[in-house]
């Protein structure tokens, strides 16, 4: 699963959003559509969340010290979460705000096919971000569903891009219905069940980011293919009778934590038992290259006594 592919995405939708939040600001001056003002909020909150995405990957970066001995990588996890936050309190709460606002003074829209203009450019822009974190998803997900693969994925740039693009998209269709009904109908309160519509989205997306990002910030394990691949090098290899029991955690996005019990024959001198626990590693690092520490511990394996209780 690429962390440079989900950079590629973040930066795309870097892009995107940064123009597009200055076109619907534009809109919004012109028209005094509450839609077009949470969407343009949406659009800022998206782009300082990209901006977060790019320094936590920056900053995860530094080599492990006697502080931090399994490195900096969970720091990736952390800004996710606070992009959660962002996009929860400034633009789920934010657009809510403002079309219960509306809803209650209620004004009529001003050249509104500015607004028209600036939701179409915008859906095509928008278009363009998810496509890209669309086709770098592909390249890993495998035969997973979408939603399964962002569960399951351990780097939190793509999940995080492809959740607030698809939320954009289905926001600017909200928005796009309000303006329009509050266009033709002339009764504003449609502009801000629009507004209300896209706070809505944003808060659940939130939500579901929040839980994400919150598991990998505990420590998930490695993937069940992971674990079967590593299960696998070290039973093929020759000293190792069999795994007693295994323990995976990312410690980082692209940085696995490998504890295992291996038994061993009685018989085996000090000496080939080291000599196979290097080779027993060696075969589980070729089988995941992502098993950065990795700790074996040798043992006797007994079989458990049917009579005990």
């Amino acid at each position: 699963m690429s962390t440079e592919g989900g950079l590629r995405a973040v930066v795309a939708a870097l892009l995107a959003n940064l123009g597009i939040a200055i076109a619907k600001f534009v809109a919004f001056a012109f028209t005094g559509s509450s839609s077009m003002l949470s969407e343009a909020i949406h659009s800022v909150a998206d782009s300082a969340n990209q901006v977060l995405l790019l320094v936590g990957h920056r900053r995860s970066r530094r080599q492990a010290d006697a502080r931090h001995p399994f490195g900096y990588g969970r720091r990736r996890y952390v800004y996710g979460f606070i992009v959660a936050i962002v996009l929860f309190l400034i633009g789920g709460l934010f657009s809510l705000y403002e079309g219960w606002h509306k809803w209650q003074h209620p004004e009529p829209l001003q050249d509104a096919w500015i607004a028209f203009v600036v939701l179409g450019v915008a859906i095509v822009l928008e278009s363009f971000s998810f496509r890209t974190a669309l086709r770098e998803a592909n390249k890993a997900r495998g035969r997973r569903s979408l939603l399964q693969y962002i569960r399951d994925v351990r780097q939190p740039e793509l999940p995080v891009i492809l959740l607030e693009d698809a939320g954009a998209l289905v926001g600017l269709v909200f928005a796009l219905l309000g303006v329009s009904a509050a266009f033709v109908t002339g009764d504003g309160r449609f502009d801000a069940i629009g507004a209300m519509s896209v706070g809505t989205l944003l808060v659940v997306i939130a939500v579901f980011l929040a839980m994400e990002m919150s598991a990998m910030l505990v420590g998930e394990s490695a993937l069940p293919e992971e674990v079967r691949a590593i299960e696998a090098a070290l039973n093929s290899s020759p000293s190792v009778e069999r795994v007693i029991h295994l323990r995976t955690m990312h410690v980082g996005p692209d940085e696995l934590l490998v504890g295992a019990k291996i038994a061993i024959r009685e018989q085996d001198t000090a000496a080939q038992i080291a000599a196979g626990i290097d080779e027993a590693e060696r075969a589980l690092r070729a089988a995941v290259p992502s098993a950065k520490y990795v700790f074996l511990e040798p043992d006797l394996f007994k079989e458990p006594d049917p009579d005990r209780t």
